[in-house]
């Protein structure tokens, strides 16, 4: 991510490859997100808006809890770093050894 101080919705469903219209949906589900709107109604994300977005597509996404069970999970977010760290390391450590193995 850029040092921009606020991001499109545009730009945040390609960082993190869903529609536009998921993004709507886990603004109304998750009160935790509290992005801004400009005067023209536009949907303004912080680099805080997208890293909740991030936890939520991972829960979802990636660990298929249900939305009652990612509202829980977001309420011990110590756990929960710790957990995303750890399955970030593990798909780096992943695309490395994939991108050896094509090396061979």
């Amino acid at each position: 991510m850029t040092d921009k101080l606020y991001y499109s919705i545009g730009e945040v469903s390609k960082m993190l490859g869903v529609n536009p219209s998921l993004l709507r949906f886990w603004e109304k589900e998750f009160p935790q997100i509290k992005l801004r709107k400009n005067n023209k109604g536009n949907r303004l994300y912080t680099a805080e808006d997208i890293d909740l977005l991030k936890r939520i597509y991972h829960l979802t996404r990636e660990c298929g809890y249900t939305l009652d069970g990612v509202r829980e999970q977001l309420r011990a977010p110590e756990l929960l770093d710790e957990k995303m760290q750890l399955v970030k390391t593990l798909s780096e450590a992943r695309e490395f050894l994939v991108e050896l193995k094509k090396q061979l």
